[in-house]
């Protein structure tokens, strides 16, 4: 309950449902917490479901809209988990962007540590690069590791960098930057608007890329991402990795950020709104990045049952299997959540803290085809708008269609939240329709198939006759 007479809303953003829990002011007795289940996506009946759910609960307390907007006064805050950067990596939708990499190493992120993800496999399928275009720079720096050293390249007229680190570089090459500029307007005008810059050393010597990362910021690049400020660390396919992922994120992101403040009157402050990072802990929304978002959604999951479901006495670990409409992940609780530092996404490799959690691109939404002969599941999805067909909006057949018909779901535990007026339950009939014209498809196939290889088997007995 909330004791200050203020709203506190948490808020789990799924890519298919969004849950909404408040403690509210005490009310003539009634329980100080609501809650509320949306569909994520619903533009017939609101904008945005976090919004909407904060407008029902705050409408029901009687606090009206100021100029079509929410009152924000009343909200001591709002705190979020959210897949939009995981279903954005899933699905790659997210920004447009260039690298921008030290001259030598331009494929260096695409060869990569050269790990093999199965070792035994002969024919593994790379995931697609998150980078369209690629742009080298000659800028290079030397590690001295003498006063020797020192004295030879003074005596060559080099400047010499003492380094966050402690550590002394010799300047070899600066960034030309008046060279880079028209490369970097070729990229922007082709409507690339994010750019990663990854220089060797700027662990230790972010000079460069801070250059490099102005100049762009002037020329129009909505995003710039500096692995010196994103992961200042020594490796440099990690640091790599992980700056790239910040710069194809970070913008879809801030345009969701923005859409959702939109909605409050006089704004919302940014110690207000905080978002689950993928290390289970908070950030403002002013420092939530890319490149520590794409666990945000399940490592809310985790932190929940954490506290909700591991016994203290028997302290026997406990296995979290989360499917949403888009994904699943799978995570383990012993005690206190488990972290890792490297941890690989929907075939993107990403070096910051984060929940050890294993994500797959499958899930309720994911789409039942049968497609040239063989039966297929996603990896497209059905999202929450039209949704599956049992949803009554004239959707797609899922994976969620066959739970129903199943019976692994049971309509009597969703809300009425369904239908063009959001008061239907899911429609188990309409779900078994399509089924079942699903499978008269693939028995018709599979009888042409049969049919076509006993002509093939006669025609090739005549033959030898």
């Amino acid at each position: 309950m909330s004791a200050t007479g203020q709203f506190r809303f948490s808020i789990d953003r799924g890519g298919t449902f969004t849950d909404v829990y408040a403690e509210v002011p005490d009310k003539q007795g009634k329980p100080g917490f609501r809650t509320i289940k949306l569909l994520s996506e619903d533009p017939a009946n609101y904008p945005d479901a976090p919004r909407e759910g904060i407008r029902r609960i705050l409408a029901e307390f009687g606090i009206p809209l100021k100029n079509g907007l929410l009152d924000s006064s009343r909200i001591e805050w709002i705190r979020m988990g959210t897949t939009v950067a995981t279903n954005a990596l899933l699905e790659r939708k997210g920004a447009r962007t260039a690298l921008v990499i030290t001259k030598g190493f331009g494929d260096i992120l695409q060869i990569g540590n050269q790990d093999r993800p199965d070792l035994f496999d002969l024919k593994i399928v790379k995931p697609d690069l998150l980078y369209e275009e690629v742009i080298e720079v000659k800028e290079r720096l030397l590690l001295i590791k003498s006063d020797e050293e020192v004295a030879r390249q003074e005596a060559q007229r080099r400047e010499i960098i003492t380094a966050t680190s402690s550590e002394r570089f010799a300047v070899l090459a600066r960034p030309d930057l008046a060279a880079l500029k028209p490369r970097l307007q070729a990229i922007l005008d082709k409507g690339i608007t994010s750019v990663a810059v990854v220089f060797i050393h700027a662990y230790a010597c972010p000079q460069h890329e801070e250059a490099v990362g102005e100049l762009a910021r002037k020329l129009g690049f909505t995003q710039v991402s500096l692995s010196s400020q994103v992961m200042p660390a020594v490796r440099l396919v990690s640091r790599g990795d992980t700056t790239m992922v910040d710069a194809y994120l970070t913008p879809h992101i801030r345009t969701y950020l923005d859409s959702f403040r939109s909605g409050f009157a006089g704004g919302l402050a940014d110690d207000k709104l905080l978002f689950m990072q993928s290390d289970g802990g908070l950030a403002r929304a002013d420092n939530f990045t890319g490149s520590r978002a794409v666990l945000s959604g399940p490592a809310g999951g985790v932190i929940g049952y954490g506290r909700g479901v591991w016994d203290p006495v028997t302290k026997e670990p406990v296995i979290g299997f989360d499917m949403g409409g888009t994904s699943t992940d799978v995570s383990r609780f012993a005690g206190e959540p488990e972290l890792t530092f490297a941890n690989c996404t929907a075939g993107v490799r990403i070096h910051a803290p984060q929940l050890d959690i294993r994500t797959v691109a499958a899930g309720g939404g994911s789409r039942l085809f049968f497609d040239n002969g063989m039966f297929r599941v996603g990896p497209e999805s059905a999202g929450a708008h039209p949704g599956p067909i049992c949803y009554r909006k004239n959707g797609y057949l899922t994976v969620t269609d066959a739970n129903l018909v199943l019976g692994r779901l049971q309509p009597a535990y969703f809300p009425h939240i369904f239908g063009p007026d959001e008061d239907q339950p899911l429609d188990r009939e309409a779900a078994r329709a399509a089924l079942t014209e699903l499978t008269a498809e693939i028995n018709a196939a599979s009888r042409d198939s049969s049919d076509r290889n006993d002509h093939g088997d006669q025609g090739h007995a005549h033959t030898h006759q």
